[in-house]
């Protein structure tokens, strides 16, 4: 059984439409809508699907909305769970191949496609272990003293074009094996939104494997809010200062392991 959930927050009709529509074309069988806004019009697209189920919340935050799907789809018995973002859309056939995947390899325990902005742009989304200066620094600094060091961050110099095992992947589009997913405790709601993404792929990673796979792919109209508000800004940068003080700000022994590991992987 996959279930699959997003969390929504003012999010736009034809967002929401659109992702409901490919996720149910695509084999899941019980989505989660978890509104953060508890809006009636959105009770209402989603109860206009019948394997939908639509969830009232409070402004808990990203992550923590995601649980309480997760905790209901363990509940029912689900094997994987697919988490997406509302502005998300792809064609027929990527939910159904990752799970192929993960069903040959149990040692799997997330896995995510390749993603492109609309306009056709790749999107870097399998990434190295952050330090302040990837994630926090550079906002500040021109992209001239940055840019070798994000196209390391970042991946891109391998062209996306291979499968990788990495610790941190972004969390447009997540699809995780339940069990392990509650055994290391889903995502860490102290994190209201942005860096939940990175503290649950690594937490995972140091016990399975967390898999970017290029075979299918889907499209992510990222709006990257941070970048166009002041507010979202704010948001973004408190939230990555809790993120550095759990794990480490120059001492971070984990993550240089995972950086190390993913570096030779790439070489052979």
């Amino acid at each position: 059984m996959t279930t699959a959930s997003i969390v929504t927050y003012r999010t736009p009709d034809s967002d929401l439409t659109t992702a409901l529509r490919c996720i149910l074309a695509d084999g899941v069988d019980k989505v989660y809508v978890v509104d953060n806004a508890s809006e009636e019009r959105v009770r209402g697209i989603a109860e206009s699907f019948s394997d939908v189920v639509y969830i009232p919340n409070a402004n808990t935050g990203f992550g923590a909305g995601h649980n309480i799907a997760i905790r209901e789809a363990s509940l029912s018995g689900a094997r994987y769970h697919l988490v997406a973002n509302a502005d998300t859309y792809w064609k027929p056939g990527v939910v159904s191949s990752l799970v192929s995947v993960m069903d040959t390899n149990a040692d799997v325990a997330l896995i995510t496609p390749k993603v492109f902005y609309p306009d056709g742009r790749l999107q870097y989304t399998a990434k190295m272990c952050p330090t302040p200066l990837d994630l926090i620094f550079k906002r500040f600094l021109p992209p001239s003293l940055t840019r070798r060091r994000m196209r390391r961050f970042t991946l891109a110099f391998t062209g996306y074009d291979r499968v990788m095992d990495v610790p941190y992947m972004h969390g447009c589009f997540m699809l995780f094996r339940v069990a392990p997913l509650v055994e290391i405790g889903m995502f860490d709601e102290r994190f209201f939104m942005y860096p939940e993404d990175i503290d649950i792929t690594r937490r995972l990673h140091e016990k399975y494997r967390t898999l970017f796979y290029p075979g299918v792919s889907i499209v992510h109209a990222h709006a990257a809010a941070s970048r166009t508000s002041l507010r979202m800004l704010r948001i973004h940068i408190s939230n990555m200062i809790r993120y550095f003080n759990k794990w480490g700000w120059l001492n971070d022994p984990l993550r240089r392991a995972a950086n190390r590991r993913l570096r030779r992987e790439l070489r052979r």
